[in-house]
């Protein structure tokens, strides 16, 4: 037996408000057959009466008073679901699942975000924080949309393009033996150090990994004094004394400024800020929007 269709249910309600199948045919730019079609296989496929026929006019039966409101209920949730998704094609409404690692959702993504939250007001954005396995854990798992991370990603289900660029400073306390006179232009034994260094699996830590070989050093070579999990609790520890660290630019920058921490040598070579998603997921309207955004 045939499901009841929205068509006859927006049938039986213009009929129901004219009280008149001609009239209610004519609304709907249909033909006086149809309509009456419509109706019947209704009436015949539940075996009610939804109308008495009245001369040329229709009244509803007492069938057709109740089934009025219902019908009415559901033809107005399907055009509410319609108004849905052209809302989410028009971008007027939707969410926008973000990841990112420490560094880029810190310091390079908030005013983005902003600019993206004023083109387009309606859509939300979430955004997650993590270290950069754990943003691309979060894109293998479907909880992200898109994800931004430190560097590069060796994952066959990902794709990414670089969005910024980054570089990472070195950085020790004013009271450190790199700092002063007597060492300034002198090449620095980066093994004389302890060092305080992100956790494994930070896209900041693996950065510097793989600047180490051109320095003639490796991370083993390197004593590790301690790591954290934040960019805060490293800056502070080196502040403290701890040791020597390697950080973005742009989470060094206002501490050097203030003259909590000084930037030293050697010069480590620039890294990306890139942006990831899964190649075979679905790319909403939003997620879209948000990449030319960045592109721009």
């Amino acid at each position: 037996m045939p499901a009841v269709t929205l068509e006859q249910l927006r049938i039986f309600l213009a009929v129901a408000e004219r009280e008149h199948v001609t009239r209610a045919a004519e609304a709907l730019n249909l033909t006086q057959s149809a309509v009456s079609a419509a109706i019947k296989a209704l009436e015949e496929r539940h075996g009610v009466a939804l109308l008495h026929r009245v001369g040329r006019r229709v009244e509803l039966t007492e069938a057709g008073r109740l089934f009025q409101p219902e019908a009415a209920a559901v033809l107005a949730r399907a055009q509410a679901a319609e108004q849905v998704l052209a809302d989410l094609a028009g971008l007027r409404r939707g969410v926008l699942a973000l990841g990112a690692s420490q560094t880029v959702a810190s310091y390079w993504l908030p005013p983005r975000l902003v600019r993206f939250q004023a083109l387009y007001p309606g859509i939300r954005p979430s955004l997650m924080e993590g270290n950069t396995a754990a943003i691309v854990r979060a894109l293998l798992d479907g909880t992200v949309d898109l994800g931004l991370v430190e560097g590069e990603v060796d994952e066959p289900s990902l794709a990414g393009e670089i969005v910024a660029d980054d570089r990472l400073i070195i950085v020790v306390a004013p009271s450190h033996p790199w700092v002063g006179p007597h060492v300034a232009g002198l090449p620095l034994d980066l093994a004389g150090s302890g060092w305080v260094l992100r956790e494994p699996g930070s896209g900041t830590r693996s950065a510097f990994a793989q600047a180490l070989p051109a320095l003639g050093h490796r991370l083993e070579d390197l004593d590790i004094v301690l790591e954290f999990p934040s960019n805060e609790a490293v800056c502070s520890a080196v502040a403290a004394g701890a040791g020597a660290a390697a950080l973005s630019v742009h989470v060094v920058a206002p501490l050097v400024a203030a003259g909590r921490l000084c930037a030293v040598g050697p010069a480590l070579p620039a890294r990306h800020f890139t942006l990831l998603w899964h190649r075979e997921r679905h790319r909403t309207r939003a997620a879209q929007a948000f990449i030319d955004l960045l592109r721009q």
